[in-house]
Formats: C-alpha cells, sequence, structure tokens
C-alpha cells in the first residue's frame, strides 16, 4: 500500500525540484555504531546477530516516513512499510539477492529471515526475487572496517531506494563497532533524516 505526496503542499517541493534530476542524486554518511548490547542479547535469544540489527535498522527506516518515500513517474509516493534486499554471501564466495518483508514481530520475522537466507545461500546465479520500490538495499563487506563506500548502480532505475552497507565488527576493550553507510535521496530527504536515522538505531542497539 503506499500514498502519493501532494508536491503542491509539501514542505520539500522545491528540494525534490531541485535534486530529482541530479546524475547522483544520492547522498551517503558512514558512522560507527556500538553494538556490544546488541550482540549479547542476540546471542542470548539465539539469534543470528546479522539478521538481529539487520532488523533493527528496518525497524528504524519504517519509523522515520522519508525512509519510505520513493520517486515514481516524477511523483513521490510514501509506502505502508518497506522490506529489505540483502545480499547473501555463499560458500562459493558468490552472492545471492534475498528478500524479506518487514515484521514487527522479532520472532516471526527472524523465523522468515532464516529460511530466506537458507534458500539464497542453496542456490547459484544472482537472482532478484523482488522487484518493487518498497525495499530497503542492503549489502554487508564483513571484512573490512570501512570509512567510506561508494556503490555500483544503474542511474534509470531505483533513484529513490535508499542503500544501507554494514561492514566489519571491531572490537575495542568491551565495546563492538559496527560500521554502517546509509546512501539516500537528496531529493527526498537530508542529513537530518539519516541524522535522526542514525541516532535511532544505536538507541535500539543498546536496549538491553
Amino acid at each position: 500500500m503506499k500514498h502519493e505526496i501532494d508536491l503542491k503542499t509539501w514542505k520539500r517541493r522545491e528540494h525534490f525540484e531541485n535534486f530529482k534530476n541530479f546524475d547522483e542524486p544520492l547522498f551517503g554518511i558512514t558512522v560507527r555504531v556500538e553494538c556490544s548490547a546488541a550482540y549479547k542479547k542476540a546471542k542470548e535469544l539465539h539469534y543470528s546477530f546479522s539478521l538481529y540489527y539487520l532488523y533493527l535498522s528496518m525497524k528504524v527506516a519504517n519509523e522515520i516516513e522519508e525512509f519510505r518515500y520513493r520517486i515514481e513517474d516524477d511523483k513521490v509516493y510514501c509506502y505502508e512499510s518497506v522490506g529489505a534486499g540483502p545480499t547473501v554471501f555463499r560458500e562459493d564466495e558468490t552472492y545471492g539477492c534475498a528478500y524479506m518483508p518487514f515484521n514487527e514481530n522479532l520472532d516471526e520475522f527472524m523465523k522468515q529471515a532464516t529460511v530466506e537466507t537458507d534458500r539464497v545461500k542453496a542456490e547459484k546465479g544472482l537472482k532478484f526475487p523482488y522487484a518493487g520500490e518498497d525495499i530497503l538495499h542492503y549489502s554487508t563487506l564483513p571484512w573490512a572496517d570501512f570509512t567510506a563506500v561508494n556503490h555500483a548502480r544503474r542511474l534509470d532505475i531505483g533513484r529513490s531506494i535508499p542503500k544501507i552497507t554494514f561492514g566489519k565488527i571491531t572490537r575495542d576493550k568491551d565495546k563492538m563497532w559496527l560500521p554502517v553507510d546509509v546512501h539516500v535521496s537528496h531529493a527526498l530527504m537530508d542529513g537530518f533524516h539519516v541524522g535522526k536515522f542514525i541516532e535511532r538505531f544505536q538507541e535500539l542497539l543498546n536496549q538491553r
């Protein structure tokens, strides 16, 4: 489900008109979040940690309306909910693409996400299981404690879908740090909204 944003009354109409036709409309912000409490909680619940912080980031994205905005046919729509399209690494050193709809119920999400992860791992080839715009593109680079990310992408499709990338977890005494890069369309949101995402994501990671 989605509804159209009335551009005539939208407070960001001029910002949208300014940025929508840029050759590169996405901007990115990279930070490190502290995740030791979340790691402990995931292990206590016998959850995959990577799926657990994926869930928390999806929860935040669904809470912040701007992360559910999409540009379609030069119009702006707000989706009721957005799922995840994460990459899944395989033993043969290739990856495939999964699709995980958002489910507020953590147990149900983890069950569905685990089944989907296993399905992609058992397949071969790239495959794109979902073509809708109501999605968040996720990548994970567990081999790199990166400080910035750039993306290979086509500029004629998916220009407004947020891209979130997780990196290698590092430890500093009793703290664990996770690099997170967030790329979003400047036609739909600003640094303020990415800042809200990062702040809320850290808040959920801190919950015990």
